[in-house]
C-alpha cells in the first residue's frame, strides 16, 4: 500500500459535549458494543506496527484522531503514540498527523504539543455564537461557543495549523452569509461544511436540526456568493467543497471521498482496535476485522469489496444528470430509497446550486487555467 490513512477513535464515542445531532452517538447505539472505552497503549502499538508493516517504502501514513472527543484520551496518550510511531518509522515513510476536536479541553500544553508535531487541527464550530450554542452544548446543557473560540485563538497564537468544521443544520442553513462571515472572521483561512445527518432509524428531515434539500441548496448558493466575492477581492478563504469543484472542473483530483464518488480511502479504528471502512459505517455489519490483522488483507477482504461495490453503483438519476461530473453521486450515507431505487437526498440541492453558481464557477476555472498557462 502506497498510502495508509487511519481515522482513530482513541476515546471511542465518549465526549464532554452533548451535540444534539451527533451522528456517532447515534451510530454507537446501533452497535452491539455501544462504547469501546479508551484505547490502550497495547492496541495503539499494534495499530502502529500494522500501519508501518502495510505501507510501502517511501509511502505515506496518515494518523488522524477523532471521536467522540479524542482529547479525552489524554495528552500523555498522544505523546506516547507519537513517540511509538517515531521509533517504529524506518525513516523512509512520511507521516502526517491530524485531529478533529470540539476544542473544549485544549490548553497551552496541548497547543505546544500540536504545534511541535505539526498536527492539522480541526475545530468544530457552527457559525456564530447563537447558531453554535443552539445544538452544541456541554454535558451540563451550557453553551460552548465562547470557550471554543478562546481555545481556537490560543491555537492560532501558538502557530497550530488549524481549520474549522461546520455542520450545516436547520439553523445555519438559513443564514449562509452570517455563517460564512462569522467563521471567516476567526481567521483560520480554511473552512469545511458538512451536511447534518439524521438518526439511522429516523426518516430524513424529521428532527429539529434536520437539513432539508431546499435549505441546503440555498445555503450552498448563498455561501458560494460570499466566497466568490472574496476570491475576486483577493481575500480568499478555502472552502473544501468549493475547492473540490474547481479542481474537478480543471481535471484535478478532489480531496474528499464524496467528491471522488468512490468510498474506501481510509480505515476507521475504534478504541478496542476494531476496524471499519468508513466513519459513517462503523457498524457491526461493516466491521472488517481488527488491528491485529494486516491492513493490506483488510483492504482486499470480501467485506471491503462489498462495501466498495455499494458506492460504485450510482443512483439511476445520475445517468442523465448534467452535473454528474462535478457531483459524482455524493456520499452513499445521503442516499435514500426512492421509486427508482437509491437516490441522493440532496440531489435537488446540488442541482439548484450548480445551476446557480455555474457561470461563476466556470469564470474561476478560466482564470485558473489562464494563470497556469502564463506561468509556463
Amino acid at each position: 500500500m502506497k498510502h495508509v490513512s487511519l481515522l482513530i477513535k482513541p476515546a471511542s464515542g465518549l465526549c464532554n459535549m452533548r451535540c444534539a445531532y451527533c451522528f456517532y452517538a447515534d451510530e454507537a447505539e446501533h452497535r452491539t458494543e455501544k462504547n469501546a472505552g479508551m484505547m490502550t497503549l497495547e492496541t495503539a502499538e499494534s495499530l502502529i506496527h500494522n500501519a508501518f508493516s502495510s505501507v510501502e517504502k517511501r509511502g505515506t501514513i496518515s494518523f488522524s484522531f477523532q471521536g467522540g472527543e479524542p482529547t479525552l484520551a489524554g495528552l500523555d496518550f498522544f505523546r506516547k503514540f507519537v513517540r511509538m510511531a517515531e521509533e517504529r518509522n524506518p525513516g523512509d515513510v512520511a507521516v502526517q498527523w491530524g485531529i478533529q476536536t470540539n476544542g473544549l479541553q485544549l490548553n497551552e500544553e496541548w497547543a505546544a504539543f500540536l504545534a511541535s508535531h505539526r498536527f492539522l487541527t480541526g475545530i468544530s464550530m457552527d457559525g456564530d455564537a447563537a447558531s453554535h450554542d443552539a445544538f452544541r452544548r456541554d454535558a451540563h446543557g451550557e453553551g460552548t461557543y465562547q470557550r471554543v473560540k478562546r481555545n481556537l485563538e490560543m491555537l492560532l497564537r501558538s502557530n497550530v495549523e488549524t481549520n474549522i468544521l461546520c455542520v450545516v443544520n436547520s439553523r445555519t442553513a438559513k443564514a449562509p452569509k452570517r455563517t460564512y462571515r462569522s467563521l471567516k472572521a476567526l481567521n483560520t483561512g480554511f473552512l469545511q461544511f458538512i451536511p447534518c445527518l439524521d438518526p439511522l432509524d429516523k426518516s430524513r428531515g424529521s428532527m429539529k436540526w434536520s437539513l432539508t434539500p431546499e435549505d441546503y441548496g440555498q445555503f450552498l448558493s448563498g455561501t458560494f456568493d460570499e466566497w466568490f466575492l472574496d476570491w475576486q477581492n483577493g481575500q480568499y478563504t478555502s472552502i473544501r467543497f468549493f475547492d473540490d469543484l474547481v479542481h474537478l472542473a480543471l481535471g484535478m483530483p478532489p480531496s474528499t471521498c464524496a467528491s471522488c464518488g468512490q468510498c474506501g480511502g481510509y480505515f476507521v479504528v475504534e478504541a478496542d482496535g476494531s476496524v471499519y471502512p468508513c466513519d459513517f459505517y462503523a457498524l457491526d455489519e461493516w466491521r472488517l476485522g481488527s488491528v491485529q490483522e494486516s491492513f493490506r488483507n483488510l483492504m482486499h477482504s470480501e467485506k471491503m469489496r462489498s462495501f466498495l461495490q455499494r458506492s460504485a453503483r450510482k443512483p439511476a438519476s445520475c445517468g442523465t444528470c448534467p452535473y454528474f461530473a462535478l457531483c459524482r453521486g455524493g456520499c452513499p450515507r445521503d442516499w435514500i430509497e426512492g421509486d427508482r431505487g437509491p437516490e441522493n437526498y440532496y440531489c435537488k440541492a446540488f442541482a439548484k446550486m450548480f445551476q446557480y453558481i455555474g457561470p461563476k464557477l466556470m469564470y474561476i476555472v478560466q482564470q485558473e487555467r489562464s494563470a497556469r498557462y502564463r506561468m509556463r
